[in-house]
């Protein structure tokens, strides 16, 4: 290999890893304290909730992680800011017409159709899914949470008519859009980033924050070719 080129590459940095971990824990002690709270008497959730201290325990439990995981997620806007006012900022997350064709390929590479992996960028389609999911997750189930955490100031918002209408539905849309997300991020989330073969039993990077540029050149070619594709033809 070239000697100019690095052995590996930072693709995190420690500010992000920091997010990163508060967002993961704070999802762990929602989906661990939501699904207690919501079958608080039904077994085996009912020994479940115990272990958080009771309902009352657990709904304090609840609440916190759901602020502070809100307090993260903001504070990530203005990480976001932050880089772009130093020139640091790529639209590399953003969706692209690219990446419905790279999702297109990608299928057909994986039953054999195509003998080569997508051209992947710095972040293929399926990560920038996950990254953008947080979105969509945290206007659901943030809204419908703080309906739910806040009945009292939510009475006075809106007519006494549409109350128990308006909790039904936040109740569904929380309770199921939080099942998805648990069932999005053990199944696929999980999956890709830390169980496929080549990384297995765990992806190092969520704490390093490095890439080594051999896993750069292998799952991410046209990231590679961006950063060092003119010293390769040196």
């Amino acid at each position: 290999m070239n000697k100019t080129i690095p052995t590996e590459i930072e693709r995190f940095d420690l500010s992000a890893r920091i997010q990163h971990v508060i967002m993961f824990t704070t999802f762990l002690l929602l989906s661990f304290t939501g699904w207690g709270l919501k079958y608080a008497y039904q077994d085996p959730a009912s020994a479940w909730i115990e272990f958080w201290g009771g309902a009352k325990s657990a709904g304090i439990i609840h609440r916190v992680a759901g602020i502070t995981m809100l307090l993260d997620f903001i504070y990530h806007q203005f990480y976001l800011i932050n880089r772009a006012r130093k020139g640091n900022f790529r639209l590399s997350l953003v969706p692209m017409p690219k990446d419905v064709v790279d999702a297109f390929h990608n299928f057909m590479y994986f039953f054999g159709l195509r003998k080569e992996k997508p051209y992947f960028g710095k972040f293929n389609y399926m990560q920038k899914f996950d990254y953008w999911a947080v979105y969509w997750g945290m206007f659901i189930i943030g809204a419908s949470g703080f309906f739910l955490a806040f009945p009292v100031t939510v009475s006075y918002i809106f007519p006494a008519w549409t109350i128990q209408w308006i909790w039904d539905v936040m109740f569904a849309m929380h309770s199921d859009e939080a099942l998805l997300a648990i069932v999005f991020i053990l199944i696929f989330h999980f999956y890709n980033e830390h169980l496929r073969p080549e990384v297995f039993p765990m992806n190092w990077m969520w704490l390093t924050g490095k890439m080594s540029i051999d896993q750069l050149k292998h799952h991410h070619p046209a990231e590679y070719d961006r950063l060092y594709g003119d010293k390769n033809k040196k």
